[in-house]
């Protein structure tokens, strides 16, 4: 197989239809598929072979989509850096994985050359923009120049993999430790993109418009596959603002988009949406991290019956839990309960809800969520133990705890080591921060166990106020004491200005905890 082989399918189609669009530059069909062949021939040239790896370290731009697609061609593995890396953590995954070309932009280029150094390793470095500045870095038109001369003589590289072969190397974002990488192989992005494309309500057909918010490296960029196999334009902002995704929705009639919650609370809260016309958008799904009921009735009222949500992990490659903008608004119109469930198993995923011992529990027992399917992960890269711990029996463990209701959906409560155990009592964070969502004074928030003398942990909950908004610590207390059993309650509110978000924009409960426990004797998971 070779995933390339759907691009030159769709230049074949649309040629002349744009494929990509970031910023002043866009890029059709037949000159993505020159520039990506050009890119392949140029890699495959210098001596670069499946099994090898290229990195990429920039913000968000149209040559990282020729990067993925030459990849494809030349069966090479992609590892994609996030661009908020520290230049150690850079130098740690050239390192660790088989990196022999490192691209990069002028912005990163410091920091890239630096830890290319430092790693040691025989890695080719490219600059995206001109050279000036980096010594030793090939400029990214000169590989070009090679790659051109490449194809003509010998033609465009097509190799031919395995469904079990390496194709991404997926960082988690560290926020649990020491960096890991989720190994995707080429089929599990081969079932990511059959899974996009049976979806009714986000299937990318030509004509259509996708817009990527966040960084394509990530969740962002993963329709990026499927929008070119459908003929769909994939446009891609360099940095997200609210007013950059208002005026790109408007000007590019964008159908279909992704956000995390973080961005969605950012346009909602934005005072000029009324006025804005972003009629041609059909779907804008969410995901990425938890968001509350309240906020999905907001977008509801604010977009109409568009609004899906879906669950994922760089250790599944793509969604395996979702509700459709139908199932969210008839929730929004009869089913409360439903919009705290982050869906039901999405297309050929398996899920199930198990106990410590791996035996599936009863409906509404609340236990680890696992799945398995085509598209999910079988080991993290030469990481034995920890892909032992992740990856039992066929399935993967996700570290989630939820319970399922009978008809299937899916209802996460915490992550393990997340969950606040007061007085005995086990207290889900998201549950009491569900609560505070419904307030409507509340902005953001963040639950955490904080020590207490008596009770071992204590419920705290830190909130940022809207703007304007004014409430306070004991009014929001009471306010969840009408929501929630009297122990699940918080015990003290601290208001913030904002919350500390880890590199993918998610709101960071290991810091806000971190400021709680720090200098205490013991430590309660």
């Amino acid at each position: 197989m070779n995933l390339g082989a759907y691009l030159t399918r769709s230049a074949r189609y649309w040629p002349d239809e744009r494929a990509v669009v970031c910023a002043d530059r866009a890029w059709t069909f037949r000159e993505l598929e020159d520039e990506a062949d050009r890119l392949a021939a140029a890699l495959a040239a210098r001596g670069l072979r499946p099994g090898d790896a290229v990195a990429s370290l920039a913000w968000n731009r149209g040559e990282l989509v020729v990067v993925e697609f030459a990849l494809y061609k030349a069966g090479l593995m992609r590892a994609p850096i996030n661009a908020r890396l520290g230049r150690a953590e850079i130098e740690h995954i050239l390192g660790y994985a088989p990196v022999r070309a490192l691209v990069f932009d002028a912005a990163h280029g410091a920091d890239a050359l630096a830890a290319h150094r430092a790693a040691g390793t025989d890695c080719l470095p490219v600059v995206l923009d001109g050279a000036a500045g980096f010594p030793g870095a090939l400029p990214y038109p000169d590989l070009l120049a090679e790659g051109a001369a490449a194809v003509a003589a010998e033609g465009p590289v097509r190799v031919e993999v395995g469904e079990d072969d390496a194709c991404v190397l997926n960082f988690t974002s560290g926020s649990t430790g020491r960096l890991k990488a989720a190994t995707q192989t080429f089929g599990n992005r081969l079932a990511n993109m059959r899974k996009q494309l049976m979806s009714d309500e986000s299937r990318p057909r030509p004509g259509q418009g996708y817009l990527a918010c966040g960084p394509i490296t990530h969740a962002a960029g993963m329709n990026l596959l499927a929008g070119v196999f459908g003929g769909a334009t994939a446009h891609i902002l360099p940095a997200w603002s609210v007013e950059s995704f208002l005026d790109t929705v408007e000007r590019e009639r964008v159908n279909a988009t992704f956000m995390v919650p973080i961005m969605l609370t950012q346009v909602l809260a934005h005072p000029g949406l009324a006025g804005r016309d972003l009629s041609s958008l059909t779907s804008l799904r969410v995901g990425g991290a938890p968001i509350s009921p309240q906020r999905l009735k907001d977008a509801v009222a604010a977009f109409g019956p568009i609004i899906a949500q879906g669950y994922g992990l760089g250790e599944t490659t793509s969604v395996v839990l979702g509700l459709s903008s139908a199932e969210i608004a008839d929730a929004v119109a009869g089913d409360p309960e439903l919009l705290r469930s982050c869906g039901r198993a999405a297309y050929d995923t398996e899920v199930c809800i198990v106990d410590e011992a791996g035996r599936e529990v009863p409906p509404r027992e609340v236990g680890e969520l696992v799945f398995r399917g085509p598209d999910c992960v079988r080991e993290y890269w030469r990481e034995p133990d920890l892909s032992a711990e992740t990856f039992r029996d066929g399935w993967v463990h996700s570290g989630d705890l939820a319970w399922m209701r009978e008809d299937g959906y899916v209802f996460i409560v915490d992550r393990k080591k997340d969950m606040i155990i007061s007085g005995g009592f086990n207290i889900y964070s998201t549950e009491v921060e569900i609560a505070l969502y419904e307030h409507p004074a509340v902005a953001e928030a963040c639950v955490v166990g904080v020590p207490d003398e008596q009770w071992g942990e204590a419920v705290k909950a830190v909130v940022v106020r809207k703007d304007g908004a004014a409430v306070t610590a004991d009014e929001l207390t009471a306010f969840c004491a009408d929501r929630l059993d009297r122990f699940k309650k918080p015990r003290s509110v601290d208001f913030v200005p904002e919350l500390p978000a880890n590199r993918n924009g998610k709101i960071d409960r290991k810091a806000v905890r971190e400021r709680y426990w720090a200098g205490a004797d013991r430590r309660v998971n």
